[in-house]
């Protein structure tokens, strides 16, 4: 009887561990996806400046902190440290989870860990750039969003700046320095707007070239030098259209390229006669669509 208790007991306790491990979901089930506002392009579209706020593009992981969690724009809850969130007012916010000029493929890998890295997760902010719950309008939400902040204290919980700028020439020059030092561009934002879901004429943004998300459909094969490799990503937009995408890949990125029902970005020169992109060239692959 003893013996056989003791044969059973290591059993039992690695049977109770397995179970214990299969019962800790590695990502939260996607939930209903956030309600976010949405910038449109502004390009050379006149608009009244000085009514707008401003502030850099990050190229970050797009979020949303409820007053208890972080969630991507895709409805899936962001695993993080607790210290990460320790503190946090209870007040809901849109941000940016973000490291660092030209560093969104290492913030993308750390927010889509399922199994939260307190190391990694010590260089991301999430850089705070709107109030979804406050009533008024966008001016207010930036002077009730600075106090919120300074009261958390919290390193790693930031506001992003937010100025105001007198003419579209000081527009363009800000936009051209952001770009100088890394940046991807500007984010403008119409002082007497309300926070609404969707694509908004009073969320607009600001970029020296024009870029675009698709999905890939198939992979060309390639020649020459790329033969056994990526020739070219076949790729459809949301509007059903297809191209392809043969630039911008490194060699590793051909080798293993993104595969087919991924979404890219992908970088272009205006439109072709027939409404295709001109000179399209792959700049990422995107873990969910981007902003």
């Amino acid at each position: 009887m003893p013996v056989r208790h003791q044969l059973r007991s290591p059993i039992a306790a690695l049977l109770l561990l397995l179970l214990c491990a299969l019962s800790i979901p590695l990502q939260a089930s996607p939930s209903t996806p956030p309600a976010l506002m949405l910038a449109r392009d502004l390009g050379t579209t006149p608009i009244d400046v000085p009514a707008y706020y401003v502030s850099e593009k990050l190229d970050g992981v797009r979020a949303r902190w409820d007053g208890r969690a972080l969630w991507t724009r895709g409805g899936h809850r962001i695993a993080t440290p607790p210290a990460f969130v320790q503190g946090w007012p209870d007040t809901p916010m849109d941000g940016e989870l973000w490291i660092a000029r030209n560093r969104f493929d290492v913030v993308s890998g750390v927010a889509r860990s399922t199994r939260p890295d307190p190391a990694a997760w010590e260089a991301v902010r999430f850089m705070v750039f709107d109030l979804p719950a406050h009533p008024g309008p966008f001016s207010k939400r930036v002077a009730a969003m600075r106090p919120l902040i300074a009261r958390a204290a919290h390193p790693q919980l930031q506001m992003v700046e937010q100025n105001r700028i007198a003419s579209r020439a000081a527009l363009d020059a800000r936009l051209a320095q952001v770009v100088a030092a890394g940046g991807e561009g500007l984010m403008l934002h119409h002082a007497d707007a309300h926070y609404g879901a969707g694509r908004s004429n009073a969320l607009l943004k600001l970029k020296p070239h024009a870029d675009a998300e698709a999905r890939v459909l198939a992979h060309a094969p390639g020649n020459g030098k790329y033969t056994g490799m990526l020739g070219a990503l076949v790729v459809e937009h949301h509007d059903g259209r297809q191209f392809r995408i043969g630039t911008g890949f490194t060699d590793a990125q051909r080798a293993d390229p993104p595969p087919p029902g991924s979404w890219v970005t992908y970088r272009y020169n205006g439109l072709t006669s027939t409404g295709l992109p001109r000179f399209a060239r792959f700049l990422r692959i995107r873990d969910e669509m981007p902003d």
